[in-house]
């Protein structure tokens, strides 16, 4: 009787947990997962007790080594679609791997963008994949056949310094696409398209201009290369009707002599209307940025009881080290959370979210500065796991010495300020691990940790599974509730990119890119000497129990 109603509860449980609105279920149909961004997944049919028996089913090498494989892969109705840095599409059979078509995006002649080809994912839907370019475009591609069907030149990547590296976000009617540029002379901005015609919708421009709220932020002409890129996803809130950003440093990075003022809307979480485009409320975490960090990175959206009062917050995971929880329907500061150890570059933060003590670079004189520019963490993202109610983030304890020079900018061109010479921690070693934490106050609840750092995003299921990959090139599992390692299996390659888990006829699958890249990485050799070097490549691995143990 007894197992009968433990079994009872948990059929109950498994059908609440699919109805949750920021996790997946058979499919993976956003780079977050789903707009909410929180890379959960309610399936459960891999988990903590048998996880052990996963295996590899197949794997596919896409044969683009540039940069590695840094993509989330989207998966719908059996259908498994994957980028890679060279602006290629697959569309594979999501149980076999067998290739549907593939999309070869041509270059023009020349087309070398400032910082290398880069990739990080697809958005999906109405019947088209979307993808941005490493030379500034947006195309869409039938899904059905992979045929380009519509292509738009976003911006001359030479005159602006900037490309298109993270996966575009669906809403309704509309695809929309952010840029890099941050380290550049560039004013950053999101494009708003119509999915089915590719014609222009909207544009925000990060950094307003004359006679828009915000402009008294920039003085002189400091808000026309100002930088601010909004380089990577954002997030959705269909209830709201609202569009959530994360936005880059302001430009130069690590120098704010000649941009003195809060340098809106660079280093903020920005609310945008979906339909319009049209700014609704903001959030700025640092103002006058003098560290480059970025604020770009995933905003995970979810309900929390904070005081008693349920609300509807963001949380938001950035370079700077700290999580800040903001309310989503106003912008109001809630509360943040530091989840380093190692912080210096304030000395603390107000209760209302006033930066207290900011240490900056003088000219010409290094400044010891932890979290590094790399950050507390990198743009890999963080999972939010409802069914644990934690909160996991790949965690770099790095820092750097910072120093800052007179430059001038010149549109199109790297436009930094200064130099950072990475270091570890003062009287420690450089150190990477996975921490699992309460999302309202920051309480660590268990570290994992690992060889080096871990520079892939983390993904987490009901289960009661966090699965991520090494640079070493292992592709592992742990426990979400103690952070125990459960299952490993090497793959070959450095992992840079963001694992997925669907469901094909009843059966459940993990999915992870293989193959080191990416600026970032280059670090790795002259942090973790001792460690195996990473290994490049582009191979998707995906991984389920044997047939007869599901």
């Amino acid at each position: 009787m007894m197992k009968t109603l433990c079994a009872l509860c948990a059929a109950v449980f498994s059908l609440a947990a699919q109805t949750i609105p920021g996790a997946t279920g058979a499919n993976w149909p956003s780079y977050g997962g789903t707009h909410a961004a929180w890379r959960y997944s309610s399936l459960d049919q891999i988990n903590t007790g048998n996880v052990a028996k996963l295996s590899a089913v197949w794997a596919f090498q896409t044969g683009d080594a540039e940069h590695g494989l840094q993509s989330t892969p989207i998966v719908i109705d059996g259908i498994l679609y994957l980028s890679t840095s060279s602006n290629w599409v697959f569309a594979l059979d999501a149980a076999t791997g067998r290739v549907l078509w593939e999309y070869r995006y041509t270059f023009a002649k020349g087309s070398t963008p400032l910082y290398g080809k880069q990739n990080r994912g697809l958005a999906v839907g109405h019947g088209l994949v979307f993808m941005g370019t490493a030379d500034n475009h947006l195309v869409a591609l039938d899904q059905k056949t992979g045929r380009e069907f519509w292509r738009v030149n976003v911006e001359d990547f030479k005159q602006c310094g900037c490309n298109i590296t993270g996966a575009p976000l669906l809403v309704k009617d509309k695809v929309i696409v952010g840029g890099t540029g941050g380290d550049s002379a560039h004013r950053g901005y999101l494009t708003a398209f119509e999915a089915r015609t590719g014609r222009f919708a909207w544009r925000f421009y990060v950094i307003p201009g004359p006679g828009e709220k915000g402009h008294e932020t920039w003085p002189g002409d400091t808000w026309k290369l100002g930088g601010g890129a909004p380089w990577m996803t954002g997030s959705y809130d269909p209830a709201l009707n609202l569009i959530y950003w994360g936005t880059g440093n302001a430009s130069s990075d690590v120098n704010p002599a000649k941009r003195r003022g809060d340098n809106l809307y660079t280093a903020s979480v920005v609310a945008l209307d979906a339909d319009t485009g049209k700014l609704r409320w903001h959030y700025q975490e640092v103002p006058q940025d003098a560290w480059d960090f970025d604020s770009a990175y995933e905003v995970i959206l979810t309900d929390l009881e904070i005081k008693g009062v349920m609300r509807k917050v963001l949380v938001h995971p950035t370079k700077a080290g700290y999580a800040w929880v903001i309310d989503r329907t106003n912008g109001e500061f809630l509360t943040a959370w530091k989840y380093v150890k190692h912080l210096n570059w304030i000395s603390g933060m107000t209760e209302s979210g006033k930066l207290v003590g900011r240490r900056e670079a003088e000219p010409g004189k290094p400044a010891f500065i932890c979290p590094s520019a790399v950050g507390g963490k990198s743009w890999n993202q963080s999972t939010w796991s409802p069914h644990t109610g934690l909160i996991y983030v790949p965690v770099v304890e790095l820092c750097n010495d910072l120093t800052a020079t007179d430059q001038e900018p010149e549109e199109g061109k790297s436009f930094i300020g200064g130099k950072w010479e990475m270091k570890p921690p003062a009287g420690g070693k450089a150190e990477g691990y996975l921490a699992a934490f309460n999302p309202v106050t920051g309480e660590r609840k268990w570290v994992a940790p690992t060889p080096s750092w871990i520079l892939a995003s983390l993904l987490s299921t009901a289960g009661d599974l966090v699965f991520t990959g090494d640079p070493e090139g292992n592709f592992f599992a742990v426990d979400a509730r103690s952070g125990a390692k459960l299952w490993s299996f090497p793959t070959g390659g450095g992992h840079r990119g963001s694992a997925v888990t669907y469901s094909v006829n009843g059966r459940q699958y993990v999915a992870t890119p293989s193959g080191w890249g990416s600026l970032v990485g280059a670090f790795h050799r002259t942090l973790w000497q001792d460690t195996p070097a990473p290994r490049s490549g582009s191979t998707l691995f995906v991984f389920a129990l044997p047939e007869a143990g599901r």
